[in-house]
Parts: C-alpha cells; structure tokens; sequence
C-alpha cells in the first residue's frame, strides 16, 4: 500500500489538448445551476459536476442530499475530488486529484458536434477499487472514445471504506426505518438519478442507460441489477470481473450476527467507534463520530486487536435485500439485457498448502484433478491461483451469463485474455484482475504510455466498439467486428478478446474447470 502522496493536478486526458474558447452550446442547465464545459478533439466534457451536496459534518453518514444550487455559470473543466481513501501503491487506474470527504461530482462527455436532442445512448461508468479505493478521475477511466463512438459517457464518485459503509446502532434509530449503512450505494442510485433526470440536457436518451462496472464497481453492477431500488433506472448492464455468487465484499447483515459467519455490521461499527475512543450507543455517539477528523475514518485501518473494524456492503433490507443470485434465481431483478466476463487471470484468494487441500472442496475429487492437473505436475501455487480465481470471478461470470439465458433475457459472455506487447514477459499466465479496462475505453496510451503499440491500440478500438454497441442495441456485435454470439448453456460459447489480439467466439476452452467449480460452489450452498 501506497500511503499519502503527491497527486496529479489534472488527468491526462484533461490535459491532452487546449479546450477552445466557450460558447454558449458548452452551457447546460442542470440541477442546480447552470454549468460550463469545454471542448478538445472533438469531444465536449463536463467534470466535475456536483449530484448531492457535500457529504461532510452532520451529512456524514447521511443518505446523499439534494446538490446545492448556485448561481451564475459553475466552471465545469475539472475533476471534482476523489472521495476519500488511501491510494493503492501502483495503482494501474492512478487517482488525478486529492482524496476528500467533499466528493459527491460527476462527470459527462459527449461528441462536440451531436445534436442537443440527439437521444443518444448513455453509459454510466462504476469504477472498481474494493469498495475502499478508486474515483472517476483516473485518465483511463476518460470517456472521449465512447463520445466519439456516438455515446454520452458518464462517470460518478462514490463514499469509499467507512464513510461509504458503515452501520452503528445509533444511526439505524436515526434513520427511522430509512436505508441506513450502504451510502455508497446510496450515492450510486442518486448519480442514477442526477442522469435520469438531467442526462436528456447532453444529448442523451434516459430510456436507453447502461451501467457498467469492474471488480467492485462490477459487484454494485450486480447489487443494482437485484435491487428494489434502482428499478426503472438502466436498462442494460454490463458486469467486468464482479463475482456473480453471494457477495463479492462484505457479507454482514445489518443488525443481525450470522450464526458461523459475519458479525452484523451495527457490531463492527461499534467496535470502530469503541477503537476511537467512543464507548456511547446513542445520539451523543453519532455527534462524536461526526466530529471525528476525516483521516480517523478513512485510513487502512480495517481491525482492532484482531476484530475487524469495517464491514463493507451489507444486507440493509431495502438496498440490498438478497445477494443478487438467489434474486436471479428466484426472478427478482431488472430482467434487462446483460454483458458478463472476466480477465484470463483474474483475482482469488486461495490458502491451500497442499494438492489435498486445494481440491477438498471439490466433490468429485477426481473430475477437478483431471480438469486442473491433467499430467499431474503442475505447482501448488498454480492451482491455488487458478482454483481461487475460477471460484470467484470466472466461473460466477459464466453462472450469470447462465441465469440470465435461462429466464429468456440476452447475455453476453466474455472472457479478456489480451496482454500489453510491453508485459508479456512479465505477466506470462494471462491479463491480470482489471488490465482490461484501458482496451474498453480505448485509452492504452493513457495506461502504457509510449510502449503502447499498434496491437494494442486495435484490441481498444475493438473491445471499446463492442461496449459501445452493446450500450446502443442491447447486442454487442456490429461495425464490422466478427461475431459475438448470444450466451446459451448449451452451447457455451464465449468471445475471447484472445491474447493474439483477435476477438475470438469459440465454446468456452475452460469448461471442464468451471463445471468443477460449479459443482463445488453447489455443495457448499447445499450444505449452509
């Protein structure tokens, strides 16, 4: 971990080219005021735009409340803050302004020369981070290639760590039978809300939304698809490396222990606030948390003499009711199309020392051997990576790609097995957890800088032009691209963005692996 440090002062695409003067079709009327964009390469971008007023003194801990209007015309050139955290070391997706309590913004862009009314398709970008890392502000997450591509790309900031999750006794009676503990949701479906009911003013269509999202933005993806809450406000989605069984971070319920599993999360905010110096459990408590200076709140952390400190998302009862599979199994979600995947090398934590060990779970002990060691030689440390990985982000993408299909909806399963030219010798098993994201916004430059090559700008022309597509039709192919065939369980054919850098529709190579996996995951929720 990288702890405080020296922040860029405008992201790279920000600073790419001069914005040419204003005019007044830079201006648009929003709630709360009036803002200003600016143009560059042919893409008009607003940055910066608030949503909800500052979470911060007695709105900490507070669902997300109406922006604050101003007055005049509000400059709209530059990132907003990132909300706070403490930024990873080498973070692939660096933050390009300074964490800050005060964070709730957002951005726009749109082609500079599409029409006002144009009713085009909108995108609304989640970005990923473990629920206590990331921001809208990192120059690959910049939208001028979807704007050029003929869609209104949004991207929002959302409460991270403890400010964004948290539970306490206190705060559940203040809410009053309100949604309590999962504020950065809660921030999540009021952008949703800001684009339903201001995105028409850029040009974009608020019947035709996708949402999209990678690792815990692909999770929220997920929760928003099953929650009660969001219906209505998206209609298409896409989930990049986001689990799709039981919860991807996080677990507890709110005010409820689980016999042999999470401490409720009211029980672990009140040992936070115990680890503060705050021993009260009524009102007088919330006043001492509020009061607490935001860098108590939104360090690392995360334990207290062994007892963990902070609970992540949980079960609140009107946000999220249920893990989104049992309300895709069960029929309870947006039933809307859906775009699925995950990286060839993607996350899992595994802790198996032994060959016995890593395939324990398995119930047919032999059909996972044969699927993971075929000759019987392969390392430990490779089947505990390649084990873990299928367990919580390979094969949940195919179950939701699976469930979907099922219930008649469209579903797209993908799989990114590109690697950069420039990191082949270095990351030689397949495309690490989130390297994806600089080919779907087809900002490589932006990621590999001057190593960038000519193959990898082409898998982010093509990976970015099936998104794009995806977000206009409810159907990824298109633009000439080869193509990309509807999930079916039958057929269980997947588009490989192939490490040649060829999209590849084939039947899923990976398939005896993941039915092992399957069948494990299987067994265990028979046996809870």
């Amino acid at each position: 971990m990288k702890w405080w440090m020296v922040m860029l002062a405008a992201s790279v695409a920000g600073c790419a080219s001069t914005p040419k003067p204003s005019t007044p079709s830079e201006q648009v009327r929003v709630s709360g005021g009036v803002v200003q964009g600016s143009v560059a390469d042919g893409v008009l971008s607003f940055k910066g735009i608030p949503f909800a007023a500052p979470p911060v003194g007695d709105l900490r801990w507070r669902p997300p409340q109406p922006v604050q209007e101003w007055s005049g015309v509000r400059q709209a050139t530059a990132f907003g803050h990132d909300c706070m955290q403490v930024p990873f070391a080498g973070d692939a997706a660096p933050l390009g302004t300074p964490p800050a309590e005060d964070c709730l913004t957002l951005n726009v862009w749109r082609a500079a020369d599409a029409p006002a009314d144009g009713k085009l398709p909108v995108m609304v970008w989640i970005y990923g981070g473990g629920f206590v890392n990331g921001g809208s502000s990192p120059s690959v997450y910049d939208g001028s290639r979807f704007a050029q591509q003929g869609v209104v790309l949004v991207s929002f900031n959302y409460r991270l760590g403890r400010l964004g999750f948290f539970a306490h006794p206190a705060l559940t009676a203040e809410a009053g039978g309100a949604p309590t503990g999962n504020f950065g949701y809660m921030d999540q479906l009021a952008a949703l809300e800001w684009v339903k009911h201001n995105i028409a003013a850029f040009g974009g269509d608020p019947d035709n939304v996708t949402i999209f999202g990678e690792s815990a933005g692909g999770g929220s993806v997920h929760t928003l698809l099953a929650s009660p809450k969001a219906q209505g406000l998206f209609h298409k989605a896409i989930i990049m490396s986001g689990g799709g069984r039981g919860s991807l971070l996080g677990g507890s319920k709110l005010s409820e222990d689980t016999p042999g599993g999470p401490r409720s999360a009211e029980s672990i905010g009140v040992e936070f606030a115990k680890s503060v110096g705050i021993h009260q459990t009524g009102p007088e408590a919330l006043a001492a948390l509020r009061a607490l200076p935001v860098e108590r709140i939104g360090d690392l952390s995360m334990m207290n003499m062994g007892v963990p400190t902070y609970s992540g998302p949980m079960l609140d009862g009107q946000i999220v009711v249920e893990w989104p599979d049992a309300a895709y199994r069960a029929g309870r979600w947006a039933k809307v199309p859906v775009m699925v995947g995950a990286t060839s090398a993607d996350l899992g934590f595994g802790f198996a020392r032994t060959k016995d060990e890593v395939f324990a779970p398995f119930p047919d002990q032999a059909a996972a051997r044969a699927a993971y060691d075929p000759t019987g030689n392969a390392d430990v440390r490779t089947l505990v990576a390649l084990t873990a990985m299928d367990r919580t982000m390979i094969e949940p993408a195919r179950y939701t790609a699976r469930l979907v299909a099922a219930q008649g909806l469209p579903a797209y399963h993908y799989r990114f097995s590109y690697v950069a030219d420039s990191m082949r010798d270095e990351w030689k098993t397949g495309a690490p957890h989130a390297t994806e994201i600089p080919y779907v916004f087809d900002t490589v430059e932006a990621r590999y800088g001057a190593e960038a090559t000519e193959l990898d700008r082409k898998v982010g022309r093509e990976a970015n032009a099936y998104f794009a597509h995806f977000a206009k039709t409810g159907e990824p192919s298109g633009q000439g691209l080869p193509q990309w065939p509807r999930y079916e369980a039958g057929t269980d054919l997947i588009l490989d963005f192939s490490a040649s850098g060829e999209p590849v529709a084939q039947p899923d190579p990976w398939k005896a692996r993941l039915d092992a996996t399957e069948a494990a995951a299987n067994a265990a929720a028979a046996s809870r």
